[in-house]
């Protein structure tokens, strides 16, 4: 892999948790990672801020009790070479999170898109889609579909724009911690031969990318106006263990919006989705950015 690259490694896995049982599918998806690849899994509970100090000490004492309760139970299923630990925050949910991640060099986000806390209010529901929007961290999240048990297929789309492919390097990288097959899924709603000619080019160059980092794949190509449709009954047709997409929203400051697609993909697939968020410029790599 080019010196270049973003994504050399994930040593450090951020979950998000509010202690509900939804919640909770983030951390063992974190843990499968963790049996494949040495990591630090962070567990992260976000305290509301409040000017009651009595209702901040004791959500505080809530979140770390909890936290000591999960540290025993699920300790016997962390590695030797991989750590489990917590820390507590204040502020708003998806500001904290992202900060967390983005303090050691490389990790990624583990998320549930699904939770309550009993303590408050929504947690994981609200905050997911703001989190992915507004970090430039890979996230992967989960909704209430059991956790997989094991990564061996991992579904990548491939569409007409640029961005399409700003996914390729760490998906790359999951692939070989779970020694997973790549499937390079050329999409478009179009008929045109110039477009088809395109996405054909794209599909080689990702395929050539992962021939030369020895990653097994498939290709296959869907054409149809139901995008999202298409790429979740090719998934399940091929019983891919999860999707990697890209968000090409959420570039303002001020105003963190996930992309439409990638709303509905992570809102409807029955399997974890890798979410990137695009870039203007492409990583320098061995990619073209004109595709040509």
């Amino acid at each position: 892999m080019a010196t270049t690259d973003k994504f050399k490694s994930m040593k450090n896995i951020i979950v998000p948790l509010d202690f509900s049982i939804d919640a909770l599918k983030g951390l063992d998806l974190a843990l499968l990672i963790a049996s494949k690849t040495p990591v630090k899994i962070q567990m992260v509970y976000v305290q509301k801020i409040t000017d009651v100090p009595s209702n901040s000490e004791e959500e505080f004492k809530f979140a770390e009790k909890h936290f000591r309760k999960l540290i025993d139970s699920y300790q016997s299923r962390v590695p030797k070479e991989s750590a489990l630990t917590f820390i507590i925050k204040k502020g708003k949910v998806y500001q904290e999170i992202v900060g967390q991640a983005q303090a050691f060099q490389d990790s990624i986000i583990v998320a549930s898109t699904h939770g309550a806390s009993g303590f408050e209010e929504l947690f994981i529901g609200s905050n997911a889609h703001r989190i992915i929007s507004a970090t430039s961290r890979p996230v992967i999240t989960i909704r209430q579909s059991p956790v997989p048990s094991d990564i061996t297929k991992i579904i990548l789309p491939i569409d007409i724009a640029i961005e399409s492919r700003q996914k390729v390097i760490f998906t790359t990288l999951l692939a070989q911690v779970f020694g997973a097959e790549i499937h390079v899924v050329t999409v478009t709603a179009s008929k045109s031969k110039k477009i088809t000619s395109r996405l054909n080019a794209y599909s080689l160059q990702v395929c050539n990318y992962l021939k030369n980092h020895e990653i097994s794949y498939k290709t296959a190509s869907l054409n149809g106006s139901k995008v999202i449709k298409e790429i979740l009954e090719y998934a399940e047709s091929v019983k891919g263990g999860l999707i990697s997409i890209i968000n090409e929203s959420g570039d303002s400051i001020s105003d963190y919006i996930i992309g439409g697609e990638a709303q509905q993909m992570i809102s409807k697939s029955p399997i974890p989705v890798l979410t990137i968020r695009a870039k203007s410029h492409f990583i320098k790599d061995s990619f073209s950015t004109t595709g040509e």
